[in-house]
């Protein structure tokens, strides 16, 4: 499912996958259970930001454009890529779904959901598709000065992948201020917790799409999860999401 791009030379498959296969895997799973989020440090290098920047001016890639004021999603915009993806979008893609099957569906298992995710992401897609979700969800967002994301969820239909990614390609503090991603975890009977986390250009972070299981003192519960964007206060921020399910 991926299209070559002339502003984007094709990144080597094995040289991507061996940056996804270096991580420390143990420490995701450990810091997903704990908090609902991990960081991957240094997932692409600075030109792979920049090339994927520009190509949020090549409207052929996208699908469609989402304007956030029109919404009431908060203020800036992104847009969805098309099928094919480009070729560095697809590799992520493909190559960190089998390192984050394990912990959706022991993630599932805690939390008695049934359903089990193939380990391979081509699998999980077809079984997206036979319901009906068949649009890539693979997106760029764009932000200027004074714009926000408002805390939300990228659900998008009934098969849902419970993690997703989103990678910095912009550097705080020289292309922007403000802007941090934020995350938010509402618990059954007690306030909601928030969660600032802290980027720098090609970095990534997992985190969280709906629920996630927590360990109480009777029990498992699920706690509700959302992420957003805070307002930035100068600059241009440019990033990534990388979600697993297709949309209906």
């Amino acid at each position: 499912m991926s299209a070559e791009v002339e502003s984007l030379p094709r990144t080597e498959a094995t040289d991507l996958l061996t940056t996804v296969a270096e991580i420390d895997w143990q420490r995701v799973s450990t810091e997903l259970d704990r908090q609902g989020y991990s960081v991957l440090e240094n997932l692409l290098n600075s030109d792979l930001c920049r090339q994927l920047q520009e190509l949020y001016a090549q409207e052929q890639l996208f699908r469609s454009r989402i304007v956030m004021q029109r919404y009431s999603f908060g203020l800036g915009e992104y847009q969805y890529f098309s099928y094919p993806l480009p070729s560095v979008v697809d590799q992520l893609r493909a190559g960190l779904y089998p390192k984050l099957v394990p912990i959706a569906n022991r993630w599932n298992q805690t939390m008695g959901v049934e359903s089990r995710y193939p380990e391979q992401l081509d699998d999980f897609l077809a079984e997206c598709h036979n319901v009906g979700q068949c649009r890539p969800t693979p997106l760029l967002l764009k932000y200027q000065a004074g714009d926000y994301n408002c805390l939300h969820q990228d659900l998008y239909g009934s098969h849902v992948f419970p993690l997703q990614v989103a990678v910095q390609l912009s550097q705080p503090g020289r292309d922007f201020t403000g802007g941090e991603f934020v995350m938010t975890e509402q618990r059954p009977r007690m306030q909601s917790r928030p969660e600032v986390v802290s980027l720098n250009q090609g970095d990534a972070v997992v985190f969280a799409v709906h629920h996630r299981p927590v360990q109480g003192t009777r029990g498992v519960y699920k706690v509700n999860m959302r992420h957003g964007v805070s307002r930035l206060r100068s600059g241009n921020r440019y990033a990534m999401g990388i979600i697993f399910h297709d949309a209906s």
